[in-house]
């Protein structure tokens, strides 16, 4: 594992040895259960008024907005049908858009299809951004909740959340975003992105898997999805996971602390990674904006190859890379991101997705650089259609 050149950190990241070194004292020397009132439990409730101020501070809230979750998918779920089944009687219109998580479809879907919803799935450009003002025609007096992605977890693409924002919350309707792969990546103020709910997961960010956060601006309407106690200001019952949320909180703020250090040297390495393969490859194509996309974002298609196999070629080059969100690996479908961008699905089924993190360095780009066009080059050969014998002997 040791040669190992790993670049799909957006599906996960390894846990940071300090992370780790922060949550070991509450696997069994504090273990103590954080609504008990012996000293076991106050240690354990100490550690999460931390965590809590912690996560607070880098979202620029308060403490008492932030409720600890299992993890992203669970976050976006409390905010969407948190807040529909709290507003019901104010309204039943939610608006999306056709690139986010599944997490947020999913869960909006299931409101529409079981308990009456109205849904509005906005269509994005080639470059899967949405048009605001797309967003203020969708807007009607029934609408009880906006949610767009900050950052899309396939192509990186960055949407324009503060605009989004505006049009929305001019209007009193509550704004949640999807904040999953920006966090540790973007700075996230609340304020300055105008949200009301954001949700955030820790092992995207070298945090431990399992634990995850949802921010929900005072005054959001709001029903907790899982009954049983009264931990998490009665928003999310159930026994905290202690190890995990001190963990989600040091991972926070380390990435904090040298986030804008480290988006500028992944950013350099992911520019020479796209520029080398679009140089390099015949009949490849960059998705997403060209520009407006995360730091460490590298998503391609490549005519005439399918992504999973380019996926198991590099596997045994000792390079791990994906072909989309890790949540659809195994789908025979293509990324309903990039038909949504306007891509056909045959050339959407040779998607590979490229994502860096600390770990990367300037000679895996170099040698990812060697080994790509030669497996490219390799499943081209093996096609049938004369287009493909063309571009492989050009």
């Amino acid at each position: 594992m040791d040669d190992l050149i790993y670049l799909d950190h957006a599906a996960t990241t390894p846990a940071d040895p300090r992370v780790l070194e922060a949550m070991w004292p509450y696997f069994a020397g504090y273990f103590g259960n954080p609504s008990s009132v012996h000293p076991h439990g106050e240690t354990a409730a100490r550690a999460l008024d931390w965590a809590r101020t912690v996560v607070a501070e880098a979202l620029n809230a308060s403490p008492g907005e932030v409720v600890f979750t299992s993890g992203g998918s669970e976050s976006d779920n409390l905010a969407i049908k948190g807040v529909a089944f709290a507003s019901r009687g104010r309204g039943d219109h939610i608006v999306t858009t056709a690139v986010e998580h599944h997490a947020v479809l999913h869960a909006c879907r299931y409101l529409a299809e079981h308990h009456g919803f109205r849904l509005a799935e906005l269509p994005v450009d080639r470059h899967g951004l949405v048009d605001p003002s797309d967003v203020e025609r969708a807007l009607e007096p029934g609408t009880i909740l906006v949610s767009v992605m900050a950052a899309n977890n396939e192509v990186g693409t960055l949407q324009p959340i503060r605009e989004i924002a505006a049009l929305a919350r001019a209007r009193g309707i509550p704004v949640h975003t999807d904040a999953v792969q920006a966090a540790g990546a973007l700075p996230l103020d609340v304020d300055l992105l105008g949200v009301d709910l954001l949700s955030i997961s820790g092992h995207k960010f070298y945090g431990p898997k399992g634990s995850g956060a949802l921010y929900v601006r005072r005054g959001t309407p709001m029903h907790p999805l899982v009954h049983g106690g009264s931990q998490e200001s009665s928003r999310r019952a159930g026994t905290e996971n202690v190890p995990g949320i001190v963990g989600l909180a040091t991972a926070l703020r380390l990435a904090e602390a040298e986030r804008e250090e480290e988006a500028e040297r992944v950013a350099r390495l992911r520019d020479r990674l796209i520029d080398g393969v679009l140089s390099r490859i015949p009949k490849a194509r960059l998705n997403g904006h060209p520009t407006r996309r995360l730091p460490n974002n590298a998503n391609f298609c490549f005519e005439g190859v399918e992504g999973e196999a380019i996926v198991l070629h590099l596997d045994h080059r000792g390079i791990a890379a994906s072909s989309g969100s890790a949540c659809t690996t195994g789908s025979e479908e293509p990324s309903h991101v990039l038909l949504a961008m306007g891509i056909s699905a045959d050339i959407a089924r040779g998607s590979l997705r490229l994502t860096l993190g600390r770990s990367t360095t300037h000679e895996q780009v170099e040698m990812v650089l060697d080994v790509l066009p030669e497996v490219i080059r390799k499943l081209r050969a093996m096609s049938p259609s004369p287009t493909l014998q063309s571009i492989v002997g050009a």
